[in-house]
Formats: C-alpha cells, sequence, structure tokens
C-alpha cells in the first residue's frame, strides 16, 4: 500500500493572512483541497491521511469530497492530529498510519501548501522505494553557496555540485521510517527540521530523484502571489 500523509497543522506565520496559508481561498477552493486532487490524481496512492486540527476538519471533508468525489471518498482514511513541530506531526500520523498498513508499506509525506505537486513526482517518488528505503525529490542549486559562521562575514565556500535543495514529498518505508522517528523521542525529535532528516540519521538509504521548480512551498506573500498568478492563468479567470 501507498498511503500519503498530507500536513496541515501549520499557521503560516509569514503570510499576512487571518487563517492559515493552507486554508486560504483562492478562485473559491482552500489552497489544501487543489493538494488533495493533486495528491489523489496519482493512481499508485491507495489512500490518504490529513494531519490537521480539529477546528478545520469538517471544512477540508466537505470541500474535498465536492471537489475530488469518489477519489476522496473511497481513498480518504481519516485525520491524525497536529504536533506541536512539523516532525512531531509526522510522527502522530505514522503511528496512525500503521493501523492501516504494514510495516513494509510506503508512507509519502507531502505539505498542503505544495498544492502544485504533479502526478509523476508522486509516481517517481513511490517508484524509488521499490529500490531504496526512501526517496525525496531535489532541485540544483543556481547560486554559489556559502557559510557564515557569525552571519556577518563569509567562513567557508561550499560546492554547490554536491548542495542540493529538498523538496516533498517525501516517501519511505513505513517500519523503518517509524523506528528512524522513535529513536530521536522524545527530545532529539524537536530539532529536526526536515522528514528526511531522522532517516538519514538512522543510516537509511535516500534515493534522489529531480524536482519540480513548480513545485514550490507558498511561505511568503510573495509565493501566495505566484500561485494565485497561476491559477488565474491556469483556469482562465481575470
Amino acid at each position: 500500500m501507498n498511503i500519503v500523509l498530507i500536513l496541515s497543522g501549520g499557521v503560516g506565520s509569514r503570510i499576512s493572512s487571518d487563517v492559515p496559508k493552507q486554508y486560504i481561498s483562492v478562485n473559491g477552493r482552500m489552497m489544501i483541497t487543489r493538494c488533495i486532487e493533486a495528491v489523489l490524481s496519482c493512481r499508485e496512492v491507495d489512500a490518504l491521511l490529513i494531519a490537521a486540527e480539529p477546528s478545520w476538519q469538517s471544512a477540508i471533508e466537505n470541500e474535498a469530497a465536492r471537489y475530488a468525489g469518489r477519489d476522496f471518498s473511497e481513498r480518504f482514511k481519516g485525520f491524525s492530529e497536529p504536533g506541536s513541530t512539523r516532525q512531531l506531526s509526522i510522527y502522530n500520523g505514522l503511528k496512525r498510519i500503521c493501523a492501516l498498513s504494514a510495516t513494509d508499506d510506503t508512507v509519502i509525506l507531502h505539505d498542503a501548501a505544495r498544492p502544485l505537486v504533479t502526478a509523476r513526482t508522486l509516481s517517481e517518488c513511490i517508484a524509488a522505494c521499490k529500490e531504496h528505503d526512501g526517496a525525496m525529490p531535489a532541485l540544483p542549486m543556481k547560486d554559489t553557496v556559502y557559510i557564515s559562521d557569525d552571519g556577518k562575514g563569509i567562513s567557508a565556500l561550499l560546492d554547490r555540485k554536491k548542495v542540493i535543495a529538498g523538496q516533498a514529498p517525501e516517501a519511505f518505508r513505513l517500519g523503518r521510517y517509524l523506528a528512524a522517528n522513535e529513536a530521536l523521542m522524545p527530545d532529539r525529535i524537536l530539532s529536526i527540521n526536515g522528514a528526511s532528516e531522522p532517516a538519514v540519521l538512522a543510516g537509511m538509504d535516500i534515493a534522489v530523484i529531480p524536482g519540480d521548480e513548480g513545485n514550490y512551498k507558498i511561505t511568503t506573500d510573495k509565493d501566495l502571489d505566484r500561485y494565485m498568478r497561476h491559477l488565474r492563468e491556469a483556469e482562465n479567470i481575470h
């Protein structure tokens, strides 16, 4: 089984909005429901779980059922509680998924704030997990990358050919990835920033697949403006 966990528990503090960014309605639809529809367009996805605050769950379910229809009703497996950090939200979701899946199944983690993910990217992540413990899309660095120890001067130069920018979705063998997270409980998991970090720390074999510049994360107001322009062009709305 391939089961996607959409992470939708953040507050989006860098967006000028009264509601979390993933629930902003653009052209009559919340960002998260566009993400759900994109995820379900991948036929290899067997099931879907969403980490979201209880206060938003009914709105998510109602709108997703309206727009994704049968795909949503047949593959949606419910909600999990968000944690105090992104990685704790993942951990809560993993425990919920274990009741639905076998340990050799694949869990795919994705952000509600990346609504433009393609079925191709999801398929490639899932396919890579057949040969590896996990997979993530990544983009090459276009800029020269430096280290600054004090934030005021240059301390070292990195070889940008060896530096990549990771994206979501990130896919993992469920059993090994759950164990990697449990090994960091209860304190070390609080310092984790990226979903692949526990896997790397545990020595899991993580493959890199080509990233997609269109699969950007909506983090700032400029990102939101870019997303809105994309929808206007795609839906021919003026």
